[in-house]
């Protein structure tokens, strides 16, 4: 028994009958290569166990069964490694081994196959084997007509197996496993099933492959005909148009279009590709997909904020932004709360109600900051064509999309906060009525699907939030009106119009003059000056440009004055800066003769006091209403001289009405006024004049009241108690039933005026003229809550 140099190997087992190529590099298998040189080149390869990179392996690294081998070339040196070429001869069991001269040598036995077949068999297992290497030589891409030229001509159904198995692509301890096995035909039934399995796999490839270069080669084909196209066209001079329908085609996949719109856009541009350059249509199209490659039909923003913003930053940001509004920012947090807890925006559309300058539109800026999303704004003030909202048709010259895509575009988001200004102030004119082209935009049920006349596709809006502004709703119509939740602002008190001129205007107009508080003070004395005497308003628009006109004029001052002491505005200053008081408390320096009373009255703007005169002259029993009253007024004036006829009969017993003529006069007579509210004023002056008796200017009331004397509720009431108390009022009459009207009254206003709660027209007349009247036992009041309204002149 002979002693072999071994040569151990990691990612290969060499089988007999078969060649393989081993690149030679460590140390010790060099060494064995240069002994295997000495013995007519003779080796043993053998798979290792284990990895051994950092030592040389032993014999418990190597598997027992290797393959015995003659090196039948090398090429290289033992400095820089071999590359050698084997070929396997016989299996040989290591029985013992040991290591001289850098290496291991191995001493064992050639292991023989065991056949035990009969001729059938063995045929059978040939023919099967040779099939199956066919069927798996022809999945191959790679041409392989030579290796089944070989397979076809060999009979030896070992050297066949060897052969299979050397060029299978399997584990490598499997190719080992089928090595030891010296039972021909259990390595080879074992073959067959691992070939089978490896045939099964390269089907499902080649389907794959077959597929792909189908789809490839459909792309090659379209690649090269839009090349052969595109040097055509320049040829035409239509390079350049050729340039732009490629670049529209790449936008169409960039902006997410649906599927059904992105048809449409390629139809588009397959009419825009088969027109000239110079056809008169051209830019009609281009503005077209311009247009659609513009909008954001997949570009969201702030979902996430939906999801995670945190309540109290967002209420934190509303007070840093609104001073009060407690109740007007609460009902913006709940509406917010509810789409956190929907996971979605769709739902009721807010309408904010209220007076000029108290802060609308802010509040939709602030509604926006606390979602993390854009904010866009529409002024829908004087709109008169339904195409300014939906869009003109692409038939016509110059036209172009509504203002909810125009918007959107603007935003560069579909999710963005979308405020409708001044919703109030859509006008119906020759166009059609923008209004009823609102009713799609702010229905929740249907705005998924609306239709621009200039996009012609639908467009999703259910992601947009839709907040509305509007001064009344006297003009809004009642299908636009009941898609809206309405949010009351009401006009601010002086101490809230005190606060936000503190610390929020009188900051930004140091911000615009590029002042400081270092440099110009203003006393509260002389701040509380301006709101009660320079403005009168419900919001703080006048107060802020009364507030720009201060800074302008103290501007040259501060300059003179320099580093140092701060430029101070007080009282006295403010009529050498603004002049003269514009506002005085008329009430409380009013004197009123008899026939004068003091009303409340609603208005867009806010609360006012109306001063209500009747008079006597000679006549022939005629009442004269002058004042510009509208006709619910006028019947409220005919109401009030009735009752005081059938009611005052007693104390009037002596006064002979078909020769006197009465007069009642409302002042402000450019303004027009309506409304049943005035209806207990217009009653106090009138029985004021025919009793002789004078009510006290510091009185105010307001109600509606019927043919059978009952007081009736009438709205409006916040408005009109802010009023009077700006005005000196000291003491108010109500309706009974609206005194829980008060509870949205701020305290500060409260406290300093006194209620007085009536049913009748009896406890009004006790209260303001002092005349004790014996009372009717019962009152059925009639159900009414109007209020009076002045509004100005369209």
């Amino acid at each position: 028994m002979t002693t072999i140099p071994i040569v151990p190997v990691k990612n290969i087992v060499v089988f007999p009958g078969t060649t393989a190529p081993l690149l030679i590099g460590r140390a010790q298998s060099i060494a064995a290569i240069q002994s295997a040189q000495k013995l007519e080149g003779w080796v043993l390869v053998v798979v290792q166990k284990h990895d051994t990179e950092d030592r040389m392996v032993n014999s418990e690294d190597l598997f027992s069964i290797g393959t015995l081998a003659k090196i039948e070339r090398v090429r290289g040196d033992a400095a820089h490694g071999y590359q050698i070429l084997v070929r396997g001869d016989k299996r040989f069991r290591i029985e013992k081994s040991d290591e001289r001269e850098g290496h291991l040598w191995a001493m064992g036995i050639e292991m023989v196959d065991v056949v035990d077949l009969d001729t059938a068999t063995y045929k059978s297992l040939l023919s099967s084997l040779k099939q199956l290497a066919q069927n798996i030589l022809d999945l191959l891409p790679a041409n392989t007509s030579r290796l089944a030229e070989v397979l076809s001509g060999i009979e030896d159904l070992s050297f066949l197996s060897h052969l299979c198995i050397a060029n299978l692509e399997m584990n490598l301890l499997e190719k080992q496993s089928l090595l030891e096995e010296t039972h021909l035909k259990k390595r080879v039934l074992r073959l067959l099933e691992l070939m089978q399995m490896q045939y099964e796999g390269l089907k499902v490839q080649a389907e794959v492959r077959d597929k792909l270069s189908q789809k490839i080669g459909k792309q090659q084909r379209e690649a090269l005909l839009r090349e052969q196209l595109r040097t055509i066209k320049d040829e035409l001079g239509e390079k350049k148009n050729a340039d732009v329908t490629e670049d529209y085609r790449q936008k169409f996949e960039k902006v997410g279009m649906p599927e059904e719109t992105k048809k449409i856009a390629q139809n588009e541009l397959e009419r825009l590709e088969a027109m000239g350059p110079n056809s008169a249509e051209t830019h009609i199209i281009r503005n077209y997909l311009d247009l659609l490659c513009s909008l954001p039909w997949s570009k969201s923003s702030g979902d996430e904020a939906l999801e995670n913003f945190n309540l109290k930053e967002a209420r934190e940001s509303l007070n840093r932004d609104h001073y009060g509004l407690e109740k007007i920012k609460n009902r913006i947090l709940q509406h917010l709360a509810v789409m956190k807890l929907r996971k979605s925006s769709k739902g009721q559309i807010l309408l904010l109600l209220g007076p000029p300058g108290v802060g609308k539109t802010s509040l939709g800026q602030s509604i926006a900051k606390a979602l993390g999303r854009k904010f866009v704004r529409g002024s829908l003030g004087g709109v008169r064509d339904e195409a300014e909202i939906r869009g003109h048709r692409r038939t016509y010259i110059g036209a172009m999309p509504g203002r909810i895509i125009l918007g959107l575009k603007r935003a560069g988001e579909n999710n963005p906060v979308f405020m409708l200004d001044e919703i109030d102030k859509l006008v119906r004119g020759y166009g059609g009525d923008p209004s009823s082209a609102l009713l799609e935009v702010l229905d929740p049920e249907q705005n998924n699907s609306f239709l621009d006349h200039y996009l012609d596709v639908p467009f999703d809006l259910s992601k947009v939030i839709f907040v509305a502004t509007a001064n009344s709703l006297d003009s809004i119509p009642a299908p636009l009106l009941d898609r809206m939740e309405i949010i009351d602002l009401h006009a601010y008190t002086t101490a809230e119009k005190f606060h936000i001129a503190k610390n929020h205007l009188l900051q930004k107009q140091f911000e615009e003059h590029n002042l400081s508080s270092t440099q110009l003070v203003m006393s509260d004395e002389a701040l509380l000056k301006i709101i009660n005497s320079y403005t009168r308003e419900a919001g703080v628009r006048e107060l802020q440009r009364k507030l720009s006109h201060i800074c302008r004029a103290m501007a040259e001052e501060v300059l003179t004055k320099g580093v140092g002491e701060p430029v101070r505005v007080e009282v006295k200053d403010l009529v050498d800066i603004l002049g003269s008081e514009r506002f005085v408390h008329e009430v409380a320096e009013r004197l009123s003769p008899p026939g004068v009373a003091t009303g409340l009255a609603w208005t867009p703007q806010g609360g006012e006091i109306l001063f209500i005169e009747a008079n006597l002259m000679p006549g022939n029993g005629k009442l004269i209403v002058t004042g510009q009253l509208g006709e619910v007024m006028k019947e409220s004036t005919q109401i009030a001289l009735s009752l005081v006829r059938s009611k005052l009969s007693h104390l009037i017993r002596d006064f002979e009405f078909e020769k006197r003529d009465l007069h009642v006069h409302v002042p402000a007579g450019a303004i027009p006024k309506d409304g049943p509210s005035a209806g207990v004023t217009m009653l106090t002056s009138i029985a004021s004049i025919l009793t002789r008796t004078s009510v006290d200017p510091k009185l105010a009331m307001t109600g509606e009241i019927t043919l059978r004397g009952a007081v009736m509720p009438v709205g409006g009431i916040k408005e009109k108690i802010i009023a009077a108390h700006t005005a000196g009022v000291e003491r108010v009459i109500l309706a009974k039933r609206n005194e829980v009207d008060l509870r949205e009254v701020p305290e500060e206003v409260k406290s300093t005026i006194q209620f007085y709660f009536v049913e009748n027209v009896f406890e009004v007349l006790k209260i303001a003229l002092g005349l004790d009247l014996d009372l009717p036992q019962k009152f059925e009041p009639t159900l009414a809550t109007s209020s009076i309204s002045v509004q100005p002149l369209n």
